[in-house]
């Protein structure tokens, strides 16, 4: 399975991880991420979107963008706000929210383990995404970035995690989303044998999210060879029993020459639609819908659904029944018709923007499951795009791994 090693990770010294640690760089906006870091010179925005430090309108992927990530990374370092760890060591991120706790091994995971499909993935990447993230890591020698894995919580992983607990904590702070944060450091040499030798058994890890940051690590070390550290990428392994999935929703601008009545009419080939009791989707296998100034549960009819790993998703069967056949939505990775909406947002997101003329309709789902994320992953397959919204967060800056 994947091998993983400690390492000496840089990280905020604890007075300054309050004001360091940000939201990871694909969550926010430019205009999100200037508001953030304007006020804020120690954001690790800076260093994960340094276009906040250009002029607006800048090319975000631009050489000038790129080099102002490692002039600002030197800085930060140069300044103290990250300091590199004396000796190798894993380290707990534990986040707390809304009266949960996740708690996740950080540490490197070999690349090859990910090349050979032993690190399992289950999306499709974007070649533009996938390029921006390779060449951050190489104008930084450095991955700034925290691949998030999944794995089928056992009491051997659990034992050894939870001795693990006994360490060090380096600090704690609640971000503005009502989140507690806390690092802690395992630098006890039994502690990192004892944590080794019990993933070590483990089969298979999942990439939960993180799919564009694990594939950028694989290129820039197939680029560099094995050099340094390049065969191994930043990750933290958190059980699935922890994990929480919220919905990920859509949002189509237009009924594609439908009115609200023919559209509900042509739905019922496929669904039984009925006034919703919630917003919300009651189960799996239902889906809701927001039209014409109500909500609209859609349960698909005997035999829609067939028995297949990701054909039997509620996101697949709702691209396969509605939006591709009767919206006209072939490719919704492209298509501009089309607007995701994590499940953090809410409901009223999404009636919000039929009800401002933004959309024309909104569709709520159920959130895909874990064990449905396994299931994909272990076929080999891929689910939709945008059909897993994990909260909370990992935040960028926690830890950064050098790999020059």
């Amino acid at each position: 399975m994947t091998v993983l090693r400690p390492f000496r990770g840089l990280r905020p010294p604890p007075d300054v991880a309050p004001h360091l640690i940000a939201p990871p760089y694909d969550t926010v906006s430019e205009a999100e991420a200037r508001a953030i870091a304007g006020p804020n010179p120690r954001s690790f925005l800076h260093v994960t979107r340094p276009e906040v430090d250009l002029d607006p309108g800048s090319d975000a992927h631009s050489e000038a963008a790129y080099r102002k990530a490692r002039q600002n990374f030197d800085s930060f370092r140069e300044r103290g706000w990250l300091v590199e760890e004396k000796s190798p060591a894993y380290y707990l991120y534990a986040q707390t929210w809304q009266g949960r706790t996740q708690t996740g091994l950080m540490a490197l995971c070999r690349v090859d383990a990910y090349d050979k499909g032993e690190i399992k993935r289950h999306e499709l990447t974007r070649p533009d995404k996938e390029l921006d993230r390779v060449m951050h890591i190489e104008a930084l020698d450095a991955q700034t970035g925290l691949v998030f894995l999944a794995y089928r919580d056992r009491k051997e992983l659990k034992d050894a995690v939870a001795a693990a607990k006994g360490g060090r904590r380096i600090w704690q702070t609640t971000t503005s989303d009502g989140v507690v944060h806390a690092l802690s450091i395992i630098d006890d040499p039994k502690l990192i044998e004892t944590i080794a030798w019990a993933f070590q058994g483990e089969p298979t890890v999942y990439v939960a999210d993180g799919h564009h940051r694990s594939a950028a690590a694989s290129r820039v070390n197939a680029n560099r060879k094995g050099a340094g550290s390049s065969g191994w990428f930043l990750a933290g392994l958190f059980p699935d029993s922890q994990l929480r999935v919220l919905a990920y929703n859509r949002i189509v601008k237009d009924l594609r020459g439908h009115d609200p009545a023919a559209f509900r009419q042509a739905l019922e080939q496929s669904f039984d639609v009925a006034p919703a009791v919630s917003p919300e989707p009651e189960r799996r296998g239902v889906v809701t819908m927001y039209l014409d100034h109500a909500w609209w549960s859609l349960t698909p009819k005997r035999g829609i659904v067939p028995d297949h790993p990701v054909r039997s998703l509620d996101a697949q069967v709702l691209q396969d029944r509605v939006l591709e056949p009767l919206l006209g939505i072939t490719d919704p990775r492209t298509d501009t018709r089309i607007e995701f909406a994590g499940g953090i947002r809410g409901a009223k997101y999404l009636s919000d923007a039929v009800d401002e003329g933004r959309a024309a309709v909104a569709f709520h789902l159920f959130p895909t499951g874990m064990d449905q994320l396994f299931a994909v992953a272990d076929a080999n397959e891929l689910m939709p795009p945008k059909s897993t919204w994990f909260e909370p967060k990992l935040r960028g800056g926690v830890l950064v791994h050098k790999i020059a």
